[in-house]
């Protein structure tokens, strides 16, 4: 298993990647983190479902891709934060996507959330990537 420096910016790769290549489901190792950004990405109906395989050495997040009309549900993501360049934001400074057409995915001091649910109980954080 390969030592990864960055493990949110490959799960969200492993979405893109999927989604672009019509495959109907992807795997990534299994962290908390990367599965309350499925469950907001599952909320906001970028996937179908996820869940969590323990039948193997280490645990792995399943996730079920989703798509409409053979189209996927994603059309591109951005990774904000990285491990060498962290983004941090207020309340009142997280950006809309796309006019409201994408969403935000923020870590705060409250859980992960998307941007517009940080701004409604006006907490900032890390700003972790962008989903349209």
């Amino acid at each position: 298993m390969a030592v990864l420096s960055d493990p949110i910016s490959d799960f969200l790769t492993r979405f893109k990647n999927a989604s672009r290549a019509h495959n109907d489901h992807f795997s990534a190792p299994f962290s908390k983190t990367k599965a309350e950004i499925a469950r907001i990405l599952k909320e906001e109906g970028y996937i179908w479902n996820y869940e969590v395989d323990t039948s193997g050495e280490f645990p792995q997040l399943q996730v079920k891709t989703k798509f409409v009309d053979g189209t996927p549900a994603l059309t591109d993501l951005e990774k904000v934060s990285k491990p060498g360049r962290r983004r941090y934001v207020g309340s009142q400074e997280i950006p809309r996507v796309l006019n409201g057409l994408g969403i935000s995915i923020v870590s705060t001091s409250k859980g992960i959330m998307t941007g517009s649910q940080a701004r409604r109980q006006n907490v900032g954080g890390e700003l972790l990537a962008f989903v349209w």
